[in-house]
């Protein structure tokens, strides 16, 4: 398991934790880091305004639900952390003989600034985004905390 006090310390470090089905919810993680273009691959797109760091969802290339521009997450100041839900449904192929797809549910975690390794689970984010969905249409899922 990765650390957070191992992290890199480049403007953005990504942290991708991935439990695949396809392989029995083996554990994989990956660390990302660089400027803040490094985010594009969550489809996040992170930007300065002063010393503040604005986080936006990006469209991507979920089947459902469909995103036509980005959309605002949260503003972060300095020493902020923020959380971000989402979930989708992706196809395998774009051809409708095809009509495997597979589902992804992501927790990703933004803070801006140096902060505690155990910042991410020993407080509240100063701000929470839920943009989990009904992967089939319909009512918002209920969700349960």
């Amino acid at each position: 398991m990765i650390l957070p006090s191992s992290l890199p310390s480049d403007a953005v470090a990504i942290h991708d934790v991935l439990a695949d089905e396809a392989t029995g919810y083996l554990r994989q993680e990956s660390v990302a880091s660089g400027d803040l273009d490094c985010a594009h691959d969550l489809d996040l797109g992170l930007t300065w305004k002063g010393d503040a760091l604005v986080a936006d969802r990006l469209p991507g290339r979920a089947a459902y639900p469909r995103q036509s521009g980005p959309a605002r997450l949260c503003t972060l100041r300095p020493g902020e952390i923020a959380t971000h839900r989402a979930n989708s449904r992706f196809t395998v192929t774009t051809c409708a003989c095809n009509p495997s797809w597979y589902y992804e549910d992501w927790l990703i975690f933004i803070g801006h600034g140096k902060s505690a390794p155990d910042a991410f689970t020993a407080r509240e984010p100063d701000h929470a985004v839920d943009h989990r969905v009904h992967l089939y249409g319909g009512a918002r899922r209920r969700i349960v905390t």
